[in-house]
């Protein structure tokens, strides 16, 4: 399903939106964005206003999203490409990879709250993104790029698992994903079982706010990777 246009009078899409409430879709090229701008453009989208302790939903911080999304473009990964961001959340990397020339993006998302932010902020930045309602396990698309900032399984040990196998399965090209550093030899090794290459990982800042009764401080730094693994070996 394509994106709804939202109500006018919402108060949420009136910010995203700025002082134009009725942004044009743009589905010819787009010109190159600079990193400083994309980074804006990304910040522009809400994180959670009441996140899901269960469901760890953590938005990504502008600056790694835009960091995975340049990596995964300067590879050949997202303009012209079919795009999925599992458990998009409130659709960053979705929303990103639509403003970087991606042939189409699909957002997979489990709570339907994040969705509703992630369909005004997509109409507000003017692309084009398909939000599908669904839990990651019984979703069965695919596309040529799978991005993803899934659980790190700090509330459920293993949460992360069921988007990796789902990425591995579905991505015909390639999975830029963000894990904690802590999962390294896990993730290889999971990626060798589906025969898939780890063509590149790194270290990327980041910092967990407070967004839970159970957090302590207003800011935590956390150690995640950045994830670039090759399901087309052939690439």
């Amino acid at each position: 399903m394509g994106a709804r246009v939202p109500d006018p009078g919402d108060p949420v899409a009136k910010a995203s939106a700025g002082s134009n409430p009725a942004p044009r879709i743009d589905r010819g090229r787009r010109r190159p964005l600079r990193r400083a701008e994309l980074v804006q453009r990304l910040a522009r989208v809400p994180a959670f206003s009441e996140g899901n302790a269960e469901l760890e939903q953590v938005a990504t911080p502008p600056e790694a999203a835009a960091e995975l999304l340049e990596t995964a473009l300067a590879r050949g990964d997202i303009a012209g490409r079919t795009v999925a961001d599992l458990g998009c959340g409130t659709g960053r990397l979705a929303i990103g990879a639509a403003l970087l020339g991606a042939r189409s993006v699909t957002g997979v998302e489990i709570d339907p709250r994040a969705l509703a932010v992630a369909e005004r902020s997509a109409y507000a930045a003017g692309v084009e993104v398909a939000w599908v309602s669904s839990d990651v396990r019984v979703w069965r698309g695919s596309a040529d790029t799978i991005l993803m900032n899934p659980p790190f399984g700090a509330q459920t040990k293993g949460a992360d698992r069921p988007f990796l196998d789902l990425a591995f399965a579905s991505a015909g090209r390639a999975v830029y994903a963000f894990e904690l550093a802590a999962s390294r030899s896990f993730i290889a090794r999971r990626a060798v079982e589906r025969r898939a290459y780890v063509e590149a990982t790194r270290e990327v800042p980041w910092e967990l706010p407070r967004l839970f009764p159970h957090h302590r401080r207003a800011r935590v730094p956390i150690a995640v990777d950045l994830w670039v693994i090759r399901t087309d070996t052939k690439t």
